[in-house]
């Protein structure tokens, strides 16, 4: 059928077969789901390092001597959208987490058998690394005029467009159906899932608010309409609620801000690398509410309202820094947690387990969001007279 050849339909058919097959499937059975899962996730983790260098650096040359302008911007409107993003959870749970009456109880899940066998895949360098690395060739390359260099690195975004579009987006509905076969298996769906969702909810209910505020904003400041670019975004959040990384999900969100008429193409081969790994405004908004919850919960009292300022700023900065891996914030952030918060051992599980629970659409959120940002710069290089780079453009 046509419909199934769509990306999305394939992502909606996956989730949909991986829960059913989760209730369904014996141990034995489990045991190749769990193996699958950790191979095709292996390959997606090595492709990343790629896929960074191949856009980055080359949208970087593209930039020409706007190029340090550009990723200093970028950089500011990341961390401002984090961090107001931080201050609007804080304030939603102020107002809203007293009035509730939360149970947790974490326990009670099966346990995921091991992997069949061990096939280690590492990157050819950290995800942190890549994004350096490319940002400073992309720069060098435009101080020192390098044209062999630049020539290379635009061949080389032409080779990792075919890895993308060849390797990554067939395997993405695979691997997603493994994920979501896991969760359904050993319980999480079904057992832990009731237990918080009404935290959940509303912490979703946040994201959509943020997303609508970052598209207002976007729109109101590019004067191009955020609906026509976001409405391309459906595959990009559904990969991101089945893969829970930002990481993963960057082919398929390349995929969509190129098919939105509002984003200038050189832009949006530069900010959506480099925002899938400092824009975690969606993650840092749900661990900002689920702190407060659980320290309400465990502890009896919200933490203090210097506390929780000083958290936010903190945790802007580390969500810069988080690789775009599930539960790369609050793994980024464990030492803000404790350090700041107060939290014990208890308390740290607890909430690396309800963060894991919505992980998925915390980062949906985060990949959401990069369009709005992206937009931002395109309306920022039109105000200020930067010229788009012409190139050829690769469909995928």
């Amino acid at each position: 059928m046509k419909i199934f050849k769509s990306l999305p339909a394939r992502l909606l058919l996956g989730i949909v077969i991986g829960i059913l097959a989760g209730f369904v499937l014996p141990e034995g059975a489990m045991v190749v789901v769990v193996t699958i899962k950790y191979i095709l996730g292996q390959l997606i983790t090595f492709c990343v390092p790629l896929i960074i260098i191949g856009f980055i650096a080359p949208s970087i040359t593209k930039l020409g001597n706007n190029a340090t302008r550009m990723l200093v911007v970028a950089v500011v409107i990341a961390y401002v959208s984090s961090i107001l993003a931080a201050f609007m959870s804080t304030a939603a749970g102020y107002s809203i987490i007293p009035h509730l009456n939360i149970v947790t109880d974490p326990e009670g899940l099966r346990e995921l058998p091991a992997v069949a066998f061990q096939l280690d895949i590492p990157q050819v360098m950290p995800v942190m690394s890549a994004l350096v690395f490319s940002t400073l060739i992309g720069l060098a390359a435009v101080w020192t005029k390098a044209k062999t260099v630049t020539r290379l690195l635009h061949e080389f975004q032409n080779i990792v467009l075919e890895i993308v579009k060849k390797l990554i987006i067939p395997i993405l509905p695979i691997f997603i159906a493994a994920t979501f076969c896991g969760l359904s298996w050993e319980g999480s769906i079904t057992g832990q899932l009731p237990v918080f969702l009404l935290v959940i909810l509303i912490v979703m209910l946040g994201h959509y608010i943020w997303l609508t505020v970052l598209y207002g904003t976007a729109s109101a400041y590019s004067h191009r309409s955020g609906i026509e670019v976001i409405k391309h975004y459906g595959p990009a959040y559904l990969t991101a609620v089945g893969t829970m990384s930002s990481a993963a999900t960057l082919a398929v969100a390349l995929e969509c801000a190129r098919k939105s008429t509002n984003l200038r193409k050189d832009l949006v081969d530069f900010g959506i690398p480099l925002f899938a790994n400092i824009h975690l405004c969606g993650s840092v908004l749900t661990e900002v509410f689920f702190v407060m919850t659980i320290s309400k919960v465990l502890y009896g009292q919200l933490p203090p309202a210097g506390t929780m300022i000083l958290f936010c700023f903190l945790l802007g900065i580390f969500a810069i820094g988080a690789p775009g891996v599930p539960g790369g914030t609050v793994m980024a952030s464990l030492g803000l947690i404790t350090g700041i918060l107060g939290f014990d051992a208890d308390g740290t599980a607890l909430m690396l387990a309800i963060f894991a629970l919505q992980d998925s659409f915390g980062t949906a959120c985060n990949v959401t969001g990069d369009g709005a940002l992206t937009l931002i710069l395109t309306g920022y290089a039109e105000r200020h007279g930067i010229k788009e780079e012409q190139h050829a453009i690769v469909d995928l």
